[in-house]
């Protein structure tokens, strides 16, 4: 979301002096021990009554064992601390829709004026205020004295969070928040005077920001929005295509010299002057009647909308076989790619020859969103609770996100100096025999009576370094245990036979491999196998399972 506001200079520089002169800050509290306490029954009341379903990567035990250990504590707590408490339950359930409404004024909560952005080399403050004009560009090494390990550690608990690409992307305001660092244990005491330390030019550098009254910082997809008193830590005298024409949901450039068409679509919703079916129907003409050998979808900044509007996307690539071929479509995708536009990239994954680039995505493949508000009765705090299910993929091929075949992040010095990586990597791609989906392609071969291509194929992909991306070591594994599970017992010993030649220091193939001979019947050689896990791994975990499975298997005798 783009927004603009800010507190004038001159308010802000009276709110600064006042905080700075205060050493300590004292939340006085607005709701009864008792109205916090009714709340939180409500809220466990409603989970149990109404989202049952969502305890999927937590137990009901495990959420009730919270709330008891919070309703006892809230006599002893401020009102931040038992609002973090809350966040903490909500943010329990692990799906970035469910979350408490910690914005909506009810506690007063403040905020650093600055943007923390996670690099490939670190925690940067990417923008700032020019009152602290000093730290921008700095890379975080320490909240109050705390290592930024440590302090991204503590506050992981409050972030509803699906996988550690949403805490990069949506997570790391929570950074800023000087009632939650006190909550979670950064700060010992509640102040609104944080100190920084920072890495700039080979120094260390101590700063301390004074936070002022929460407020919607200018941003453009977590960047600071520069201009008047806010600065970038970017070169703002050019502007890279991801964050080109950046107050337009979408566009399109023509890049002549590569024969590629480059979009960034930034929202999953109609622009105002052109909905998403007419930008489309003008995109695909133009790819269909001039000179392009490329397609780059750009969705790294897409924090979803309205996923009933992918399908002319969806379909006008399928449409365009001009384009929907290997190595001639690729996607760009990153840590804010969440909620609807999950969906699309799901869909393109499914449907399309795309091929992904950058980082992995914000979302589960499959999860739980469209939330409704729950109002606690006493504070009016929303509990915002999913309970739309979006299943694109069937529930094997479900994953923490998607993650690109082309993997492409980016540092400080690349962001500053307006370097893409990502754009770099798809542009610079020979696509020539490249095959997006090796799983899929290995199982054809399989069940087409070509099992004995799979061998030197994998070889050889293992070898090539456009497939990084591909676990190859654990993908046949888990086919192996499929065929395993349905007692296609042949089929799964000759899958983990092909891993250990593949792989034969892994002491888990041969694990695997005994296993598979343990279930056809073979307990000779499912010894033989378990003892050449043993041998590999003698101290480890898969050591330790192996050494069980042969107590088992002569028990069994």
């Amino acid at each position: 979301m783009n927004t603009s506001y800010h507190l004038p200079k001159k308010a802000l520089h009276l709110l600064f002096l006042l905080l700075f002169m205060i050493s300590g800050v004292y939340s006085q509290s607005v709701f009864t021990s008792a109205q916090w306490q009714e709340d939180l029954r409500f809220l466990q009341k409603t989970v149990h009554q109404d989202y049952p379903f969502l305890f999927k990567k937590t137990t009901a035990e495990t959420f009730d064992g919270a709330v008891e250990e919070l309703y006892k504590s809230i006599p002893a707590m401020q009102d931040h601390e038992v609002l973090a408490g809350l966040m903490r339950l909500v943010a329990s359930f692990k799906y970035g829709h469910t979350v408490l409404g910690y914005w909506e004024g009810k506690v007063d909560l403040h905020q650093l004026p600055l943007f923390l952005y996670q690099f490939d080399d670190g925690l940067y403050v990417e923008g700032i205020h020019s009152d602290f004009k000093e730290g921008l560009g700095g890379r975080v090494i320490a909240i109050e004295g705390m290592p930024i390990e440590t302090v991204l550690k503590k506050m992981r608990p409050v972030v509803p969070a699906e996988n550690e690409q949403f805490v990069k992307a949506y997570g790391l305001h929570y950074l800023t928040i000087p009632e939650l660092l006190h909550a979670q244990g950064v700060t010992d005491e509640l102040k609104m005077n944080i100190e920084l330390t920072l890495e700039k030019d080979g120094q260390k550098v101590k700063q301390t920001i004074a936070a002022v009254p929460m407020a919607r910082f200018p941003s453009n997809y977590g960047f600071v929005k520069p201009g008047g008193d806010w600065l970038s830590a970017r070169d703002t005298t050019q502007t890279p295509l991801y964050l080109k024409n950046i107050d337009k949901i979408y566009f399109y450039e023509y890049l002549p010299e590569q024969q590629t068409v480059y979009v960034r679509h930034s929202q999953i919703q109609d622009e105002p002057s052109q909905d998403i079916p007419a930008f489309y129907t003008e995109l695909f003409d133009f790819i269909e009647n001039n000179p392009v050998e490329k397609l780059i979808l750009d969705v790294r900044l897409n924090g979803g909308g309205n996923n009933y509007k992918n399908k002319p996307i969806v379909t006008g690539i399928i449409e365009t076989e001009k384009i929907n071929v290997p190595g001639k479509f690729f996607v760009i995708i990153g840590r804010r790619t969440f909620s609807a536009c999950q969906n699309l990239v799901n869909e393109l994954h499914n449907y399309t020859n795309a091929i992904f680039v950058g980082e992995p995505t914000g979302e589960n493949i499959n999860f739980y969103g469209d939330n409704r508000p729950v109002n606690l009765p006493n504070t009016g705090i929303k509990a915002l609770l999913s309970f739309a299910w979006w299943q694109d993929k069937p529930q094997w091929e479900n994953a923490d996100w998607l993650a690109p075949q082309i993997d492409a992040g980016m540092t400080f010095e690349q962001y500053r100096t307006n370097q893409d990586p990502a754009l770099q990597a798809a542009l610079d791609f020979e696509g020539e025999g490249f095959i997006a989906d090796p799983m899929t392609y290995f199982t054809n071969l399989f069940t087409s009576g070509q099992a004995d291509r799979i061998m030197p194929e994998a070889q050889k992909m293992l070898a090539d370094s456009r497939y990084s991306f591909f676990d190859f070591e654990a993908e046949f594994n888990s086919a192996g245990y499929k065929l395993l599970n349905s007692e296609q017992y042949q089929e799964a010993i000759f899958v983990f036979t092909m891993l250990t030649n593949l792989f034969p220091e892994s002491a888990n193939t041969w694990d695997s491999l005994a296993e598979g001979y343990w279930r056809a019947g073979d307990l000779e050689k499912a010894r033989m196998f378990y003892n050449k896990a043993i041998e590999l791994d003698p101290d480890g975990n898969i050591g330790k399972r192996a050494r069980q499975m042969l107590k088992q298997l002569e028990e069994g005798k």
